[in-house]
């Protein structure tokens, strides 16, 4: 009967190391992409639900013939009065039309504030959008052109992440990515 020998293999330090190199290089390039896909993701949801709200509040006035409102909130029952959209909004049904939580006025949908450091305001500035039985917008008086545009801005800033809500007169709204139109 005679032993068999079996020749062990293993990995060399020489080996081992180019693998640890090729994933260090393979880490350090997927990095970036990775968080630009995240901020991106992130953006389109905040956006959606924005945007989402917005439709809702149309449809809301439309169907219950009266003005609704969406304003910026951070206590998700009143009015902030500011630009800071960020903060958190409420979709509300608006009987007297001032952008402004009152007596008699019922909070439909809450939304709270965002998590991380994004931004999200309007040029012109506005705190509330309303619209009116018929669906239209009522689009404060500084907004002379035809539409409003809110901008969403992530943190770390990532112009290619950017995008924006246009709201027009009629009621519309369109979401636009960074460095288009208005958008910047």
């Amino acid at each position: 009967m005679t032993l068999s020998h079996r020749r062990q293999t293993a990995f060399s330090l020489v080996e081992l190391m180019v693998v640890v190199a090729l994933v260090a290089i393979l880490v350090a390039v997927a990095t970036p992409s990775l968080v630009g896909l995240i901020q991106s993701n992130r953006v389109t949801a905040e956006v959606n639900s924005f945007v989402g709200d917005l439709q809702y509040a149309r449809s809301e006035a439309i169907k219950q013939g009266v003005p609704v409102s969406v304003c910026a909130s951070s206590d998700g029952l009143t009015c902030l009065g500011t630009n800071t959209w960020q903060s958190g909004w409420i979709v509300f049904v608006d009987l007297d039309g001032s952008g402004t939580v009152n007596a008699g006025d019922t909070v439909l949908r809450k939304r709270p504030a965002w998590v991380g450091g994004d931004t999200f305001a309007a040029a012109p500035s506005i705190s509330a959008v309303t619209y009116s039985r018929d669906g239209f917008a009522n689009l404060p008086v500084a907004a002379t052109g035809a539409s409003i545009v809110l901008a969403l801005h992530t943190a770390p800033v990532n112009a290619s992440a950017t995008r924006c809500v246009s709201i027009n007169r009629v009621g519309h709204q369109t979401v636009v990515p960074g460095g288009t139109g208005a958008c910047a």
